[in-house]
């Protein structure tokens, strides 16, 4: 094979490709930025998100005849979506409220929320079966993990549910690593649930 129909099969589409997946991953983070209210820095990843779409552009426009082209393109797209999603959930930016609704007795699971330095507020409420605790807690995305974990050993029945934050004022929140970390949560070697 002749290096004209190795670029032309290979390594253009290939460029192409990978191109495209930056591009879409980056749009993905940018949008997920403006949504957070990072103004700053969501118009740097959308000047190079634009910037390499050009240059995938420039050569699908080049090759109008080359479907290979075009399904490199496609296929770039798509896995741009998922690595952008991908990434968007390492990086965890941002805060999100947890709202947690409890029947059962929720004193260990504020204690040891608060005690992990999450800022947590819990008022009375009525519901469908009768009184409730509703507790709130806005949290780094970061540390999502712990206070979720916490939440299921304390309270495994809890109901609770979790909304984006685009900002925040003052808030207490973690310093330090925490021993409900997010992977591997072992109760009885940090703490002892009380009968």
């Amino acid at each position: 094979m002749e290096l004209s129909s190795i670029l032309y099969f290979l390594l253009f589409p290939s460029l192409i490709f990978f191109a495209r997946m930056a591009d879409v991953t980056l749009g993905t983070i940018r949008i997920i930025m403006v949504s957070r209210g990072l103004k700053y820095t969501a118009p740097i990843v959308g000047f190079f998100e634009v910037l390499i779409w050009l240059l995938a552009m420039r050569q699908i426009m080049m090759n109008l005849t080359a479907i290979s082209y075009y399904f490199a393109y496609a296929s770039g797209f798509a896995m741009g979506n998922f690595v952008g999603m991908w990434l968007e959930e390492k990086l965890a930016m941002g805060y999100t409220i947890v709202r947690i609704i409890t029947q059962k007795d929720a004193s260990e699971l504020i204690t040891h929320l608060r005690s992990n330095n999450f800022g947590v507020t819990s008022i009375d409420g009525c519901g469908a079966e009768g009184p409730v605790k509703i507790i709130f807690a806005i949290i780094k995305r970061k540390d999502l993990n712990v206070a979720i974990n916490i939440i299921n050993y304390f309270n495994p029945q809890a109901f609770y549910s979790l909304e984006d934050v685009r900002r925040i004022n003052e808030g207490i929140f973690p310093q330090k690593t925490s021993r409900f970390d997010g992977t591997s949560f072992h109760p009885f070697k940090s703490i002892r649930k009380s009968k």
